[in-house]
């Protein structure tokens, strides 16, 4: 079973029957050079505090990686792509598509 399928349980009233046909919205909305580099960050910081928070059992830096990720992912989207994040409508194909999108910069397959 790939991830996509894993993934293909629509939310009720999605027009996405699958992180698959989701994706390429995903990226539609992250075209902006800029909007890219300030996810990568929040992403990264956000996997940092998480793995942080776990190890060292400071619970705190969960929530607290939660709100840094989001904020340098939405200063990316009002400020510099000038739209509104997928976030409001597809909450975990959005975080789904931030790591993805990552990994995907971090290998090469998109601009840095």
């Amino acid at each position: 079973m790939n991830s996509d399928t894993a993934l293909s349980a629509a939310p009720q009233g999605s027009r996405f029957a699958s992180f698959a046909e989701f994706y390429p919205f995903y990226l539609s909305e992250h075209s902006n050079r800029t909007c890219r580099r300030l996810h990568v960050v929040g992403t990264s910081l956000a996997a940092v505090l998480i793995a942080c928070g776990i190890v060292m059992q400071h619970w705190w830096l969960i929530p607290a990686a939660v709100v840094q990720g989001y904020a340098f992912s939405w200063i990316g989207h009002f400020v510099f792509e000038n739209n509104r994040p997928a976030t409001f409508k597809h909450p975990l194909w959005s975080v789904i598509g931030d790591f993805r999108m990552l990994w995907e910069i971090l290998s090469g397959r998109i601009a840095w």
